[in-house]
């Protein structure tokens, strides 16, 4: 059994009332054509999973909640291909911050799924998969338009861009009995401070814009481990300038 495709179904009749009062039903997208599907997976690092196939054969997305959720189809303009090379799109809110899914050549399922904001400009780690989305989607679609999706849009956010939680400084990379955090550290110099997100959880993430729009991001090749650099106030001066 497809649980999206379950999901789909058991919300078909469903009428969402956003909190603006405007009232809307779920409405399914034409589903992937052979071509449309071939084209994505080749755009991918791995294969598409069987049950996001059989789930795209049936329907691309749909309208109702967060305007327009996309399982796959033509991609929301995002950016940040240094934070998630391979990342595909799959909502957004209007205001130009959107939820992707991070793939890399390991992946097995649609996910894990971030909310990726710029104002303020933070990454936040959402959910493990598509399913689990969907079904926080739904429940976000009426009053009182709370849960995870809220969570992760509005305090989870500003709360990563207020305290700066889970920083790791060169030196504390330097000196950790992990491999990967020494080679990243070793690949970069003090001015870097890091985040692991290799086990993340709701509310995890960090402040890809921190010193700025033109705050350098690195990330560990396909871990989940991110980097970003400080600037002095200078610096960040400079860079309002060019």
């Amino acid at each position: 059994m497809n649980s999206i495709i379950e999901l789909l179904k058991s919300n078909q009749s469903a009428v969402f009332v956003n909190e603006d009062g405007v009232e809307e039903r779920l409405e399914l997208l034409p589903p992937l054509t052979p071509a449309e599907m071939t084209a994505l997976e080749k755009s991918l690092p791995c294969p598409i999973p069987d049950e996001i196939r059989e789930l795209l054969f049936v329907t691309s997305g749909f309208r109702g909640v967060l305007e327009e959720v996309n399982f796959g189809g033509p991609q929301f303009e995002f950016g940040l291909e240094e934070v998630f090379p391979h990342a595909i799109s799959i909502a957004g809110d209007g205001f130009g911050n959107f939820w992707v899914i991070d793939l890399t050549s390991e992946s097995h399922a649609w996910g894990p799924i971030f909310f990726a904001s710029h104002d303020a400009p933070v990454i936040v780690y959402q959910c493990d998969d598509l399913a689990h989305f969907v079904a926080e989607v739904f429940r976000f679609g009426n009053k009182p338009w709370k849960g995870e999706i809220d969570d992760a849009h509005e305090g989870l956010s500003t709360r990563i861009w207020r305290d700066n939680p889970g920083v790791l400084t060169h030196e504390d990379c330097l000196q950790s009995a992990d491999t990967n955090l020494q080679d990243f550290a070793k690949s970069l110099d003090s001015s870097w401070l890091f985040v692991d997100l290799r086990n993340a959880k709701l509310g995890d993430g960090f402040s890809w814009g921190r010193y700025g729009p033109k705050t350098a991001n690195r990330r560990f090749g396909e871990k989940r481990i991110f980097a970003y650099q400080k600037k002095s106030l200078g610096q960040r001066f400079l860079d309002a300038w060019r």
